[in-house]
């Protein structure tokens, strides 16, 4: 069911590891927040389109034919709105009792905010993940809508679309999936609940281990204005930093004595800014000492590894990341704009090309 975010990457996705996937759209299309052109639209390539009048029976009955011969249906609406329609999961599955029926929201299900509108900001927010992540004694940082959109998203989403088909094959049975965004991100931050609940992790922002509050985990500003990110947690990893840095023996001798790690800061981000970005990279780069440059959306296709990877993909005007993961015997496909018409996408659910004419002339199916 057409939608934004995390649902329409999860169509991507399964397209893209060989799913057949069909997009239904309403048939007046509602206003977006950010038109993105077709050859763009990640949210429409690699599936057939349908366009459907949902208010009316016909509409909501050509769907239901729809489910009873497909695999999987994801949706993202708020709780309540497929059983409005007459498409949720009771009459869905009573159609298809295999049907694995996917509900992405934010809240989940149920909840005192299961019908509260939000986004992935709102969602982490509230899974405490993201006070963790902005420097100390500043604000949080949104990390994009990277971390409840589509990692608690996306792909709790796809990973329960899985589970659920591999339990099928043995079952025969379907079942509903409820992902909640904001489950998902806490679940991805889990490590760090055991850390504070360790007494390993301090409840205060740019303070720890992996939030920039260690001076071995941090990024850096270049002579350039540019940056780069130093990660090397290990003690091995770090005294090849310290060599090639290089940097004061009492610092090299003691990377944990967080006593030092404030000086420690100040002193590598004065030697880091006597260097471009480009420089750093190229003294580190054949090393273990875990530093690479930051690099920007447009600079990251054309950087050596990616290019020998083949990371990027190029689809007409559009340059994106090759789909993953990579497998060594099946092979995935990268996915084109949406090609097909109402009459071939239908098809494949065995509805017959007369019957999808009569439902365009109608006005049930758009042309």
């Amino acid at each position: 069911m057409a939608g934004i975010g995390p649902v329409p990457l999860a169509g991507l996705i399964l397209s893209e590891l060989g799913a057949e996937v069909l997009r239904v759209e309403r048939l007046t299309k509602e206003q977006a927040f950010l038109v993105v052109p077709p050859q763009f639209d990640l949210d429409r390539h690699g599936r057939s389109i349908v366009r459907i009048d949902l208010k009316r029976q016909e509409g909501v009955e050509l769907v239901l034919r729809l489910l009873a011969n497909a695999d999987c249906l994801i949706e993202g609406f708020r709780p309540g709105v497929m059983e409005r329609l007459g498409l949720g999961p009771d009459v869905a599955l009573a159609r298809n009792p295999a049907l694995i029926y996917g509900r992405m929201t934010g809240f989940g299900q149920e909840g005192p905010l299961a019908a509260r509108a939000g986004h992935d900001l709102t969602y982490l927010a509230l899974s405490g993940a993201l006070h963790a992540i902005g420097p100390r004694g500043g604000n949080p940082i949104p990390p994009l809508n990277l971390v409840a959109d589509y990692g608690g998203g996306t792909m709790f989403l796809l990973l329960g679309v899985l589970a659920a088909l591999f339990e099928r094959s043995r079952s025969g049975k379907g079942q509903v999936i409820d992902a909640a965004m904001v489950d998902g991100a806490s679940m991805l931050a889990a490590p760090f609940f055991a850390f504070l609940a360790a007494g390993l992790w301090r409840d205060e922002r740019g303070s720890n281990l992996l939030d920039s509050g260690a001076p071995f985990y941090c990024t850096y500003e270049t002579a350039d204005d540019r940056h780069v990110a130093v990660a090397c947690l290990e003690p091995q990893f770090f005294a090849e930093f310290a060599r090639l840095l290089p940097l004061e023996e009492r610092f090299a001798r003691a990377q944990y004595d967080m006593s030092l790690w404030p000086a420690m800061h100040d002193t590598i981000a004065a030697r880091i800014r006597e260097r471009t970005r480009d420089e750093w990279a190229a003294l580190f780069e054949q090393t273990d000492a875990c530093v690479a440059p930051v690099l920007s959306l447009a600079e990251a296709p054309h950087h050596p590894h990616a290019k020998a990877r083949s990371a990027h993909v190029e689809v007409g005007p559009l340059r994106r990341p090759r789909p993953a993961p990579h497998f060594s015997r099946s092979q995935t496909r990268t996915s084109e704009p949406a090609g097909s018409g109402a009459a071939d996408a239908l098809a494949a659910f065995g509805i017959p090309t007369n019957e999808v004419e009569a439902l365009v002339s109608a006005g049930i199916v758009g042309g």
